[in-house]
Parts: C-alpha cells; sequence; structure tokens
C-alpha cells in the first residue's frame, strides 16, 4: 500500500508535543471577557455566544467521559500514553467552558453538572444524536477490542466529532473574535483548545491509517459504514434554532460556510488515511462536488425534513433530487447483481428509481423501463423512513408500504441501503 503523510509522524512524536503544549484552563483571566460580554457585545451576539459555546461545552464533557474504553482497545503501549493525554486535555477543554459559562455568561454554579443542566435547553437534536452514538460507540468498543470495532469508535470520535465538526467551529469562532477585539481570555482558551484538537485529530488519522494498512477491507468497511450511519446527522448538529442563521452570522459566517470546512476537513483526513475516497462501494459524498457542495446538499436534506424529527417533507425537484442522489450515493451495490433496479412508486408524487452498479450507481426521476423490486408508499412515510422517524418493517405490516418483485434482492436490500 503507498505511503501516506501520517508515516511522518509517531506516537512518540504525539505524546512529546502533548507535553510541550501543557495549559491550565484554571489559570486563564476572563476578567475583560465579563466586560466584553456584558458591555461591548450585542444581545444577538450574547445569545449566539451562549448557544455555540453550550455545543462545545456538551460535547467536550461527552469526550471525556467516552475516552477510556478507547485507551483499553488500543493496541500499541504508545497509542494507550497518547490516549491517555488526550482524555486530561477533553477535560480540559471541559473545564474551560464551564468557567465560561459561569463566570462570564452568569449560567450555572461551581458545580460543572449544575451547569450542564442549566445549558441542556440549548443542545440541538443533531448534537443529541452523535453525542448518544458516541456513548454508545463507547460501550460497543468496551464489549467488543476488535480492531475494526477500534476503527468504527475513532472514525466516530477523531474523524467526525473532531475534525469535521469541532475543529471547523473553533478555527470561525476564533477569527472571528480576533477580528472585533472581543474575549481575550475566551480566544486563548480557544487557541490552546484548537491546538490540542489538532494533536488529536493527527493521532486518530495516523491510527486509521496504520489499521487500513494491515487490513483494507475490514476497517474500510468500518470506516465506511461509520460515515454511512451517523454522516447524515452531523448537517443537522449546528443547526440554529428555528434555522435563525443571526446564532451564526452575528459571529462572522454562515451555516453554509461551517459546513463547508467541515466537509472539507473531512476530505482531507480520508484521504490522508489512505481511502480511495473516489471509488469505494458505498461511500456516502460525492467527492466530484466541491465541499460547499456537499455541504449545501446537507443542509437541503435538513431543512427538506429528511434529516432530522421534523415534517412534513419537502416535495420539491431539488430536494428530491439531492435525496435520491444521496441514497444512490451511500448504497453498497455489492450485495446485487449489477444493474438490480429498485423503484419507489408513491401514491401522491411523482417516482423515482435507483440503479444499483458498483462505480456507477445513479438516481432517476421517473418510472424505470424494469424494476427488480417496486416499493408503493406516500412520500410522506418515505420521508419518515430516510429520516430514521419510522420502522420500514412496522410500516410494511400496517401495508403502508407495499413491496413487489424479486425476493433474493429484497432480502438483500437492507444492507444495500445501511
Amino acid at each position: 500500500m503507498a505511503v501516506t503523510a501520517t508515516d511522518a509522524i509517531s506516537y512518540d512524536d504525539l505524546y512529546a508535543r502533548w507535553e510541550r503544549g501543557n495549559w491550565c484552563a484554571t489559570e486563564i483571566d476572563l476578567s475583560q471577557d465579563v466586560t466584553d460580554f456584558n458591555e461591548r457585545m450585542t444581545p444577538e451576539q450574547r445569545r449566539s455566544a451562549l448557544w455555540l459555546y453550550t455545543l462545545f461545552f456538551h460535547g467536550e464533557d461527552s469526550v471525556a467521559d467516552n475516552l477510556s474504553p478507547y485507551i483499553d482497545a488500543a493496541p500499541l503501549e504508545e497509542q494507550k500514553y497518547f490516549l491517555t493525554t488526550q482524555q486530561v486535555d477533553e477535560a480540559r477543554h471541559a473545564v474551560f467552558f464551564h468557567r465560561f459559562m459561569r463566570e462570564v455568561a452568569g449560567v450555572g454554579d461551581r458545580s460543572i453538572a449544575s451547569t450542564l443542566r442549566a445549558t441542556d435547553g440549548e443542545i440541538t437534536w443533531g448534537h443529541r444524536k452523535v453525542f448518544r452514538r458516541l456513548d454508545q460507540m463507547a460501550d460497543e468498543l468496551r464489549a467488543d477490542r476488535s480492531k475494526p470495532q477500534l476503527a468504527r469508535a475513532v472514525t466516530l470520535y477523531h474523524v467526525l466529532v473532531e475534525a469535521s465538526l469541532a475543529q471547523p467551529g473553533q478555527h470561525m469562532i476564533e477569527r472571528y473574535l480576533e477580528e472585533l477585539d472581543l474575549l481575550p481570555g475566551f480566544r486563548e482558551g480557544m487557541r490552546n483548545v484548537a491546538l490540542d484538537e489538532q494533536r488529536h485529530i493527527g493521532f486518530g488519522v495516523k491510527l486509521l491509517a496504520d489499521l487500513y494498512r494491515e487490513d483494507p477491507e475490514r476497517i474500510g468497511d468500518a470506516i465506511v459504514g461509520t460515515l454511512r450511519e451517523i454522516l447524515p446527522w452531523t448537517a443537522a448538529v449546528a443547526k440554529p434554532p428555528g434555522w435563525d442563521e443571526t446564532y451564526m452570522t452575528a459571529f462572522g459566517f454562515t451555516y453554509d460556510d461551517l459546513g463547508e470546512e467541515g466537509a472539507r476537513s473531512l476530505e482531507q483526513k480520508l484521504r490522508a488515511i489512505g481511502l480511495p475516497v473516489d471509488t469505494l462501494p458505498g461511500f456516502p459524498m460525492d467527492m466530484s462536488l466541491s465541499p460547499r457542495e456537499r455541504a449545501r446538499r446537507g443542509r437541503i436534506m435538513l431543512a427538506g425534513n429528511y434529516i432530522g424529527p421534523d415534517r412534513p417533507v419537502a416535495r420539491d425537484d431539488e430536494t428530491l433530487g439531492v435525496v435520491f442522489d444521496a441514497i444512490a450515493r451511500s448504497a453498497d451495490p455489492r450485495g446485487v447483481p449489477a444493474g438490480t433496479t429498485v423503484q419507489w412508486a408513491f401514491t401522491d408524487a411523482d417516482p423515482w428509481h435507483v440503479v444499483l452498479e458498483n462505480g456507477s450507481t445513479r438516481a432517476g426521476r421517473g418510472a424505470a423501463a424494469k424494476a427488480d423490486v417496486t416499493l408503493r408508499m406516500t412520500l410522506e412515510d418515505f420521508g419518515d423512513v430516510i429520516a430514521e422517524r419510522a420502522d420500514p418493517r412496522k410500516l410494511l405490516l400496517r401495508r403502508r408500504v407495499r413491496v413487489r418483485g424479486n425476493p433474493r434482492v429484497l432480502l438483500r436490500l437492507p444492507k444495500v441501503f445501511g
């Protein structure tokens, strides 16, 4: 297998960087931040800061709690030692955000638990989905310390949570506060947090690259399977309340700006691991599109309620085109004969179909010339299945979904579409 950029990084070096980069969350001076927050920031900026920083605060608390099984599962002592330093970092980050909430924003009291409770109402649906899955992933890793399970866990923690969600947000917040010369103590802390995260991400990418080199098929499937499952939720993590984008524009960036940086970072990390992201079966992103376009499509699916808890679903051609392109892109066609066609015959909308072929799976509007499987349902029920608001098996039992076609293909569809 080809040499990757991660070969130039050693676990010993990552540990040494931690020793050189130590900092104290309890010693950062937040006195000017209190003045800035109460006297210089607009009400919109204060509201935005409380919301955005709450997402970080709860995220840091979660990752600190969930890192122990990663230490146990790491195959090398050097990896275990580094992960131990990372757990210290995550606890320090949570302490830092707790200090800001309590001392600057005036939320909560001296206990971290009280501040978590006081800010819980700010947490988005997407944030809860991702971090509850992180809780579950930690439990799965405790029960199964195999390398594929470790790869799944590291993909979620280091690549999705840290590289595609946390780091882009940190950089945008830090840049805008620097431009406005606001919250100097918070900026100092965020710089330190971002440097820690850069080290963590470097470790995760190197570990996945090492695992992938040893066993490309199983580790590749573990990474891609995790992306297929969790990537849709990441689009919803920073969905502002009521789609009010002033929660972000108050700090100088938009929802698509944030999504673009996340998509670019994710692509960079996956390529650094050595994954052939342009050709992997079932890979859930179209890498021929720009990072911004990939982010825009995620927003379209979220706004159209094909991601998330809300109804009704959008019915316009652009949204449905994005949805079916995503279905085709994330389908794994290896379990069915090339050219297998699945038709969605909606009772209240135009039909769509997907043709499954390794390397060229595609979606099309309208009825297929010949369908191997036909699924008949309402568009709303279809949206509920896509967004995981409804169990397709229960819809089948209630005859809300009617199926006809090749029985062998039918049995394999759950694996094909994940």
